[in-house]
């Protein structure tokens, strides 16, 4: 089916383990970009529901609670509420956000056991297993420790070894050990339900053929897993926390359920399911969750990390063709991994940044903009504090914030404060609305096509065709020599505004709000859950702002962050354990010597201008070089900067720079190279772009 095919979308995201608070990494694998799809499909007006809940079951709380000396029940009333309360805050949208320890979750996850069992969908399987003999408990994955047979380790996990990465089971380990009394197991027999997915493999390789659209690290990974061929997978375990296995169905068996568990890697997911009953029920309406489940014209969209895709794209599905009756996902856009400041993400070693400690700093905005545009989509991604701070300086404020601040001060002191007249419009000022008309596509595209990043850098690329339509129009003298020509000017800026208070909603709707405020601008379709009617997404193409509307009152969207706010957050990171060898190394390394010297006179003759990148993409015949448009304020430049192996095209697109502006052109690759622009390079070899906080065209002395 064709997206214009679909009558409604049911979006879901990872569901979280709650067994400690959200990171950066969390957020930028499944939830950001689920709630910016979300967002923007309700400013559609499409008919969407948005679900997630908090990951309660399974042996990964029982670890921490053990640890802790509490209940697991203990555990997760504590990280739930944590959870769902720094979401909240951050701006998701989710329609219904529950918990799988709720009743619901349990009845439902049952049924669709005994439903599986009753189509004799199960196999069962006798075998001995690791038990605790002091514990008086089978050991499962976690709870088993041992010497890994790949590599060494001795410590690696029943299920994985964390060093090397290899995929294990607890009867691998060599000399395993019991992670609740170091007791030395022993093998005892047990009876457990398998779900055979060799059964479904045919099922799937034709599901999975229709959908090439799928990102490539998706397809790549369920690819290599039908290439070795699926295998019977336990969905039970002997541990005392989980939803209990129906009494009813191992009766019919012949099998003792008392202490078995169904596996949360079966029960989680179907925790969708449960949240979209919860959520149904909460409407008034109990049924309605089987209108986004079971009927085919529902888009379904599951948002998760990369971590998660066998289990999203093989096993649920397998599980949702043996029930029957249920829709399969359209996408499964799951992303790449985040780093930290360079290294990989780890919460042991504090070496992450916390949801609930970034909005004790930061208004929510800053971090959904700043991480929208470092969203791994496509490979492993960084996040940077000092890039986290110009992202905010120099885009949010210099070029978003910039823009309305002088639009509104021009409206407030020069047309009363209210919406002047289109009166005579030259063809600039037509073809700048023009030119706005197409935006609402441009950035919904991308959103509906799980190209976040692009979205948004789009988003922001009308902020800043409104500062250079500002600068060109040159309303400072037109207020004079043409009030009429200033008029327009402001009527066309104050539409640009309104546009971006509807376009930039997905990513900034703290922001959005306030600036709608600002303009007077009622009536806004909400990309929250409830009211759908009123101006959407589509409604952009035309003005908003009718003339002679009053405006509200003048605030600044964006305030910058000073590099004393920046440190102390950096001093928040946990110690690198390699960080002193690594500085002591760098600073081992020689430094450039310094070229000969020169007179003033031989500086003085170099011109160099403060500048922004408004286009970047890479040579394809080139592996240094990346195409630059560098927008110097009194005109715009082609640079061909010899970056390509230092920075990706899409990270250059806003970024402020030097420029040389005096330097003959040169042809490079057919193309000429008007300039250049200056970055830094340390003793490793490493570029930095350098930059001011001075506007476009500034001269650098």
């Amino acid at each position: 089916m064709s997206r214009s095919d679909f009558n409604r979308i049911l979006v879901t995201a990872a569901l979280p383990y709650a067994n400690g608070p959200v990171h950066l990494g969390h957020l930028a694998g499944a939830y950001l970009p689920s709630d910016l799809f979300s967002r923007y499909h309700r400013l559609k007006g499409h008919d969407i529901v948005f679900v997630c809940g908090s990951d309660e079951l399974g042996v990964a709380i029982m670890v921490r609670a053990r640890k802790e000396g509490i209940d697991p029940q203990e555990l997760v009333d504590r990280y739930h509420p944590m959870i769902e309360n720094a979401f909240s805050a951050f701006g998701m949208s989710f329609d219904h956000y529950g918990r799988t320890t709720s009743p619901v979750h349990a009845e439902t996850s049952q049924e669709f056991f005994r439903e599986l069992a009753g189509k004799d969908v199960f196999t069962l399987r006798t075998e001995q297993q690791l038990f605790d003999p002091e514990a008086g408990i089978f050991l499962a994955d976690r709870f088993v420790i041992g010497t890994c047979p790949t590599c060494g380790n001795n410590n690696a996990y029943g299920d994985q070894c964390e060093k090397c990465g290899s995929t294990l089971s607890p009867s691998e380990l060599v000399n395993p050990r019991s992670t609740l009394s170091d007791a030395t197991p022993e093998m005892r027999e047990t009876t457990h339900f398998y779900l055979p997915l060799g059964d479904f493999q045919t099922r799937l390789e034709e599901w999975i053929a229709t959908h090439p659209e799928w990102k490539p690290n998706v397809l790549g990974q369920v690819k290599s897993w039908l290439k070795e061929g699926l295998k019977d997978r336990a969905i039970t375990r002997d541990v005392p926390w989980g939803v209990p296995v129906p009494e009813d169905v191992a009766a019919n068996l012949g099998i003792d359920a008392s202490g078995k568990v169904i596996y949360v890697w079966f029960d989680a997911p179907i925790g969708y399911i449960s949240d979209t009953k919860e959520w149904a029920a909460k409407t008034g309406n109990p049924d309605a969750w089987k209108t986004y489940w079971q009927q085919d014209d529902t888009r379904l969209v599951h948002f998760i990390g990369k971590d998660n895709i066998v289990f999203h794209c093989l096993m649920f599905p397998a599980m949702l063709m043996a029930h029957g009756g249920y829709v399969l996902p359209e996408n499964v856009p799951a992303n790449e991994f985040l780093n930290i400041e360079g290294d990989k993400l780890s919460t042991s070693r504090n070496w992450a940044v916390w949801l609930h400690e970034f909005l004790e700093s930061f208004e929510p905005d800053l971090l959904r903009y700043a991480l929208a545009t470092m969203l791994p989509e496509t490979k492993d991604a960084d996040f940077n504090w000092n890039e986290f701070q110009t992202r905010v300086n120099s885009e949010l404020a210099d070029v978003l914030g910039n823009f309305v601040n002088r639009t509104m001060t021009f409206a407030n002191r020069f047309a009363g404060g209210k919406v002047p007249e289109l009166k005579k419009p030259d063809a600039f000022d037509l073809a700048v609305l023009k030119q706005l008309a197409t935006f609402p596509e441009r950035i919904g595209n991308a959103y509906d096509s799980y190209r976040n990043r692009e979205a948004v850098f789009e988003t922001m690329a009308l902020a800043r065709l409104g500062n250079k339509y500002f600068n060109d129009t040159e309303p400072w003298h037109t207020r004079k020599s043409s009030p009429q020509a200033c008029a327009n000017t402001i009527h066309v800026s104050l539409q640009i505004c309104a546009a971006l208070s509807v376009l930039m909603e997905p990513v900034l709707p703290f922001s959005a709000a306030k600036l709608r405020d600002m303009l007077n601008l009622k009536g806004v379709r909400s990309s929250m859950p409830g009211e759908t009617n009123g101006i959407g997404w589509d409604d952009v193409v035309k003005p908003l702002l009718p003339a002679g509307q009053a405006l509200g009152e003048s605030l600044i969207l964006f305030t910058k962050i000073e590099d004393d706010v920046i440190e102390e957050q950096k001093a928040k990171l946990g110690n690198h354990p390699d960080q002193d060898s690594d500085e002591s190394a760098q600073e081992s390394l020689p430094y450039h010597p310094v070229n000969e010297t020169i007179t003033y006179d031989d500086f003085a003759k170099l011109d160099f201008r403060m500048g922004t990148i408004i286009e970047a993409e890479a040579l394809p015949k080139s592996k240094k070089l990346i195409r630059t448009i560098v927008d110097l304020g009194f005109e715009t430049r082609q640079i061909l900067a010899g970056a390509a192996e230092h920075f990706e095209p899409a990270d250059l697109v806003g970024r402020r720079v030097a420029v040389v502006a005096n330097l003959a052109p040169r042809k490079m690759m057919g193309l000429e190279s008007q300039g250049m622009i200056l970055m830094a390079e340390d003793r490793e070899g490493s570029l930095f772009l350098m930059g001011s906080d001075g506007e476009n065209g500034s001269i650098i002395k």
